[in-house]
């Protein structure tokens, strides 16, 4: 596809609001944008400077739709590359389709998804890393994801892949000069050096490939599920940490039948809590199909909070150690949080004996909100926020981690080469590969396919 065309695409979410603003790329933006608008001071757009306000109307015929301001941007200092204009109107969505309307019959067609993005990292403003990290900022809903966002934007990631790719491409020109020179049996790469900087190179893949745990979680949320028997508390739980009434309170035993979810900000990082069925022999078909599914849940959660009426402890101790047992064993590598609730109702001697049986345990009480903070920093401590709190870059895309993972196992094939004397050619050939997974994750090696499946998931006007 030929990306020199002029797109127009509204670039505010749809639907009415104060103000709406619709984007024009292309060589012939301006000229487009001039044709449908008339200045309160008679300006001729194409003449202006870049970077500029203009004040007007847009006009279709004798028809005046609305009062504007237009932005212009001359290529190459614009988003895209490319003049751009940006047409500041009224949020009416009569309005703003009219003008779009306007504009296709003057030579503009719909932009795809993401096309503004893509024409920015085709005309060199953004690497694909960069481009990327454009629909992570727009997607980010709390502090952490944008803080990540913001530093690959601004080239954190691939600036560090850049330098590692540089490197080994120095060292690579130089394996491959011997090749040339093969019959002379002549070395221009200094294998002592050489081997320094794929050392280097592995330390730096493994700390971003480490990172991905912590940048996952980041970007998508901790999932969090909140178990134990019926009638404990674990919805009185759910909506103490929300602050409102999201889930269902019964004294009746059961009255969780399915899974209820919603998302909180802890410490900037987003956490998915997951109110599930209580755990419990019955014959109720439906209350079964909502324990399997409690089940499914913390398989999927990160956390487990496991939650018990403390009241009740001296009748069901016996029995909780043997649940808490169960659910140790069945998911031996989950965090799993402790929580005795309704802990307002014991005394100072029922808490010391609980507390000795059960050290881990934090007490507290749902219904009076006695404890949910200590609770909520319990959970935030699960999270390793070190490299964040330092800046150090932190790797979210799946694309780029598995890029990683390759790169690394090419790097670990020259090592071994060089270590057991593998001829250049071989090693040329992994050294290559590396290169070339570096390369994916900025953008210096593409395809069309590649491309798509990246743009596709932005949205229209951006």
């Amino acid at each position: 596809m030929l990306y020199n065309d002029s797109i127009v695409a509204l670039a505010t979410p749809s639907g009415a609001g104060a103000i709406a603003i619709i984007r024009i790329s292309g060589e012939e933006a301006i000229t487009i944008g001039n044709s449908v608008f008339q200045s309160i001071k008679g300006k001729d757009l194409t003449q202006q400077k870049t970077h500029t306000l203009h004040l007007g109307h847009i006009i279709d015929n004798n028809k005046t739709l609305d009062e504007v301001l237009v932005s212009i941007f001359k290529g190459p200092n614009s988003y895209t590359g490319e003049n751009t204009i940006e047409i500041s109107c009224h949020g009416s969505t009569y309005i703003q389709q009219q003008i779009i309307q306007l504009l296709l019959r003057k030579g503009c067609r719909m932009a795809n998804p993401g096309e503004f993005t893509l024409r920015a990292f085709l005309n060199g403003k953004l690497d694909l890393s960069q481009a990327e990290a454009v629909a992570d900022l727009i997607s980010s809903d709390n502090e952490a994801s944008h803080q990540i966002a913001m530093q690959q934007m601004r080239g954190g990631f691939s600036n560090e892949i850049a330098k590692l790719r540089e490197e080994l491409l120095n060292f690579a020109s130089l394996i491959e000069l011997e090749l040339d020179f093969a019959e002379e049996d002549v070395e221009f790469a200094d294998r002592s050096q050489f081997h320094e900087l794929l050392n280097r190179i592995e330390f730096v893949l493994k700390r971003l490939i480490d990172s991905f745990a912590v940048g996952n979680v980041i970007k998508n949320g901790i999932p969090v599920a909140i178990v134990g028997e019926p009638n404990v508390g674990k919805s009185t739980l759910l909506n103490a940490l929300l602050n409102e009434e999201r889930a269902i309170v019964s004294e009746i035993a059961g009255t969780t039948r399915d899974t209820i979810e919603d998302e909180l900000v802890i410490g900037g990082i987003g956490f998915r809590f997951i109110d599930t069925a209580g755990i419990r022999e019955t014959q109720d078909v439906v209350e079964s199909i909502g324990i399997k599914k409690t089940f499914e849940k913390i398989e999927q959660a990160q956390v487990v909070v496991f939650l018990f009426d403390s009241s009740e402890f001296k009748i069901s101790g016996l029995k909780l150690k043997v649940e808490l047992e169960k659910i140790k064993n069945q998911f031996p590598l989950k965090p799993l949080v402790i929580i005795g609730n309704k802990a307002d109702k014991l005394t100072e001697m029922e808490i010391q004996n609980i507390k000795t049986e059960i050290p881990e345990i934090l007490l507290i009480s749902a219904k009076e909100k006695l404890g949910v903070e200590e609770l909520k920093n319990q959970l935030l401590s699960f999270v390793n926020t070190g490299a964040l709190r330092n800046n150090e870059t932190i790797v979210t895309n799946t694309r780029h981690y598995d890029s990683l993972l390759k790169a690394l196992d090419e790097i670990q094939k020259v090592k071994y080469g060089l270590e057991t004397n593998l001829s250049s050619d071989l090693m040329a050939l992994d050294i290559r590969e590396a290169l070339y997974q570096f390369g994916m994750i900025t953008g210096q090696v593409t395809n069309d396919e590649l491309l798509g499946n990246i743009f596709a998931n932005f949205c229209i006007g951006k």
